[in-house]
C-alpha cells in the first residue's frame, strides 16, 4: 500500500500496481506520506475488475474537454467510465456511495493512457471523497506573492496561466503553486490553499500552502480593468470552478455549502484584462491592499 497527503487529508493506494504507483503517477512524488493518520479515501486497483452489471447512466463528467461516463448502481455507488481525447477507454472506477472505498482497472495501453485513466480516476474520487469536509478541487491557476495565495479562474483558454505568468515576470517574489487544479480548504475558519498531484499541462505538482489572498475571475477585454464581485456574482463564478457531481445531492451540498464559506471569508473579483504586465500590475496592487 502506498499513503499520499494531499491538502492534510490521507490517501490509501492498495492491491496491484502499487509498485508502479510513482511511475505511473509521478506528480503524486511530492505527496508521499507515511504515518498512520485514518485516510479519507482508499483506492484499489485491480486488473480483473469489471462491471457485473451496468448501474442507470446520470451524467457525463468533464475533465478537461474528455467527458466520463457516470453510472449510478443499484446500492447508490457509482460506477465510471474513464475515456481519453481519442475516445479510447483507459481505465473504468467503481465507488461506494461516500466516495471513500473505490476500485479501479487500468487498462494496458501506452503510458499516457494509463496514466490519464489512473490519475483522472484518482482526481474524482478525491473531490468527491472529501467534498463534505470543507474542500474544494477547483479549476484554477495560483500564484503565491508575499505568502499570500492568489487563484485565476475561468474557462479554459481564458488566460489563467498568462495571467498568473505576467505576475511571476512582472512583481517580485512570485512563485507558482499550481496551474490548473488547486485544493482549497477552511480550516479552523481560514480559507487555505494547497497545491496538488495535479496540475493540467504544466508539471506544478507542490506539496505546499498558504492563506488565500483573493480569486480573481479573469475576463478578456479591451482594456485592464478590476472590481470586486458581490456574493451572488462570486458563488455564480466559484460554482462552475468546482469539481462536483449536480446529480448527487450529498456532494453537491458539500460543494455549495463550502463555496459559501469560502467567499464570506475571501474576496473575489474579476478582472477584465489584456496579457500584459500592465493587467498583472493593476490586479496585484488592488487585491493585495486588503492583505497588507
Amino acid at each position: 500500500m502506498k499513503r499520499f497527503k494531499i491538502a492534510d487529508h490521507v490517501v490509501d493506494i492498495k492491491g496491484e500496481l502499487t509498485d508502479e504507483i510513482l511511475d505511473l503517477l509521478p506528480g503524486f512524488k511530492p505527496f508521499v506520506y507515511d504515518s498512520t493518520q485514518e485516510s479519507v479515501l482508499t483506492v484499489e486497483i485491480d486488473t480483473s475488475m469489471q462491471f457485473e452489471t451496468m448501474g442507470e447512466e446520470i451524467g457525463q463528467f468533464d475533465v478537461g474537454g474528455c467527458n466520463h461516463g457516470v453510472y449510478l448502481k443499484s446500492d447508490g455507488g457509482y460506477q465510471f467510465e474513464v475515456s481519453d481525447a481519442s475516445s479510447h477507454l483507459c481505465a473504468i472506477m467503481e465507488s461506494t456511495a461516500d466516495f471513500t472505498n473505490c476500485r479501479v482497472n487500468v487498462f494496458d495501453g501506452t503510458w499516457s493512457q494509463r496514466n490519464f485513466g489512473l490519475n483522472n480516476c484518482m482526481m474524482m474520487s478525491y473531490a468527491f471523497a472529501t467534498a463534505q469536509l470543507d474542500t474544494l478541487l477547483v479549476h484554477a491557476s495560483v500564484i503565491r506573492c508575499d505568502g499570500k495565495g492568489y487563484m485565476m479562474t475561468a474557462p479554459s483558454g481564458t488566460g489563467k496561466s498568462t495571467h498568473t505568468h505576467l505576475w511571476y515576470t512582472s512583481i517580485p517574489g512570485c512563485d507558482l503553486m499550481n496551474d490548473d487544479n488547486p485544493i482549497t480548504r477552511i480550516v479552523d475558519g481560514q480559507p487555505i490553499v494547497y497545491g496538488s498531484p495535479w496540475s493540467g499541462k504544466t508539471p506544478c505538482y507542490r506539496n505546499i500552502q498558504a492563506p488565500i489572498g483573493a480569486i480573481i475571475r479573469i475576463q478578456q477585454r479591451p482594456e485592464n480593468t478590476i472590481r470586486p464581485l458581490g456574493a451572488i456574482e462570486a458563488f455564480a463564478t466559484m460554482l462552475p470552478a468546482c469539481s462536483s457531481m449536480k446529480w448527487d445531492a450529498r456532494i453537491y451540498r458539500g460543494v455549495c455549502d463550502t463555496i459559501s464559506k469560502l467567499i464570506s471569508l475571501s474576496r473575489v473579483w474579476e478582472l477584465g484584462c489584456l496579457p500584459n504586465s500592465e493587467a498583472a500590475i493593476l490586479c496585484h496592487d488592488t487585491v493585495s491592499k486588503e492583505n497588507s
